[in-house]
Order: structure tokens, then sequence, then C-alpha cells
């Protein structure tokens, strides 16, 4: 048999990797919805105007959250 997962008990320090995770997927999923995402230093790209950066502003928030969300799981599961 496997051994059964258990958290860590760091999860109060990790919860610091989960919180920008979701943000930056909310942003990701919520640019993708909208045809408008958030760029760095507060601008608004939109999907019609300029294609090219708004793709690449959500990739990269995307993998951020990814990141985040990843770099969470590690810190809490040891996987």
């Amino acid at each position: 048999m496997g051994t059964l997962l258990m958290p860590n008990s760091d999860l109060m320090g990790a919860r610091v990797w989960l919180i920008p995770g979701l943000f930056l997927l909310f942003l990701a999923v919520g640019g993708t919805l909208t045809g408008q995402t958030l760029a760095p230093y507060g601008q608004i790209v939109n999907r019609a105007e300029d294609p090219k950066e708004f793709w690449w502003t959500v990739a990269i928030q995307f993998l951020g959250g990814v990141f985040f969300i990843g770099y969470f799981l590690y810190k809490v599961y040891g996987l």
C-alpha cells in the first residue's frame, strides 16, 4: 500500500505562495474571457487592439499562477 499524503504543519507560511497564484490565475482567466487584461504598471491591454501583447501578458499571468500554486503544493505536501 502507498502512504497517505499528509499536509506539512507549515501551512500558514505556505499561503504566501497560494494567494498570488490564485490572483494571477484569476487575472489570466478573466482577461481571456473579457478580452482585456491588466498589464504591468496598471495598463489595460485589449485583445482587438494589440493581440500579441495581450496574449503574452495572459501567458505570463497563467504561468506565474501555475508556478506559485505548484510551489505552494511543494511546500505543503513536499512532492
